[in-house]
């Protein structure tokens, strides 16, 4: 059930939810708005009934207006924002200390609000949330990788890793997870609409929110090649389901460098269409 109920002492019988509905199932019905229970299963879930009402008039499976953040006034000035796209940089050195706990799920939590194919909200956080588990992790990968590199079966195409087990093993220097106290990889199911980007989506998220919170970021190709194409068992050991695809992997923490500018990487490529 959708449980959509309307206040009317409070709705003004704008119609806002009713033109706004994706999936075009609600209708005024004697001046109200209405989804009739033989439409309710092609409701999509994405709440725009909800947002959209001037007055808080809407609530939905379970969802109130007064759960929800006012949006006025609150979004963050265009220059604001443009510096922070502009000065998002990957960080490769971070500080030996955990994240506190509530800024952790904070960071989570905002980045699961991101959009995904048909609202299916399928995208599943794997997180390292303490510096010592991520030790133990890197010093199994490492090993992993060791033995395939004096095995000589690293795949085709992926022996340039022996270069970064041996920085490893003779000099103690991690190229792969950089020192970092944490590492999330985002998947999906196979079965979702758009499971790869819906992934990058969310981290995408998840890197802004997280840099203007000072917390440092960097999409980590290397782990997700190491963990997932190299040493395929490590999906089992992070308690992925086999049935989801990788999305990427992102290294994060507190930095250990502090950029003073943005860089300038010139105009946009832009194909404009003519016809």
């Amino acid at each position: 059930m959708l449980d959509f109920i309307v206040d009317e002492q409070v709705c003004t019988r704008c119609g806002e939810c009713v033109a706004d509905c994706p999936a075009r199932i609600i209708a005024m019905q004697e001046g109200v708005p209405e989804i009739a229970p033989d439409k309710e299963a092609s409701c999509y879930r994405c709440l725009h009934c909800l947002a959209v009402c001037p007055t808080g008039a809407v609530s939905i499976i379970g969802v109130t207006p007064v759960s929800c953040k006012p949006l006025a006034g609150t979004f963050p000035e265009p220059d604001k924002l443009e510096a922070l796209i502009r000065g998002r940089r990957s960080v490769r050195r971070y500080k030996p200390e955990n994240l506190e706990p509530q800024l952790l799920q904070r960071l989570l939590d905002v980045a699961w609000q991101a959009p995904t194919g048909v609202n299916s909200r399928d995208v599943l956080f794997t997180v390292v949330d303490d510096r010592d588990k991520l030790v133990r992790l890197r010093a199994d990968v490492m090993a992993g990788l060791g033995g395939l590199v004096r095995e000589n079966r690293l795949p085709e195409g992926m022996e340039f890793f022996a270069n970064f087990v041996k920085l490893w093993e003779e000099k103690g220097v991690d190229i792969l997870f950089r020192d970092a106290p944490h590492l999330l990889i985002a998947t999906a199911p196979r079965s979702a609409a758009s499971p790869v980007p819906d992934c990058l989506i969310a981290l995408s998220y998840f890197e802004l929110f997280a840099q203007s919170l000072g917390v440092g970021t960097l999409w980590n190709g290397l782990v997700k090649w190491g963990l997932f194409e190299i040493l395929p068992d490590m999906r089992q050991r992070l308690g992925i389901p086999d049935e989801h695809v990788i999305g990427y992997a992102m290294s994060f923490g507190k930095p250990a460098v502090r950029f003073a500018r943005s860089v300038q990487h010139g105009q946009a490529a832009i194909n404009r269409v003519s016809v």
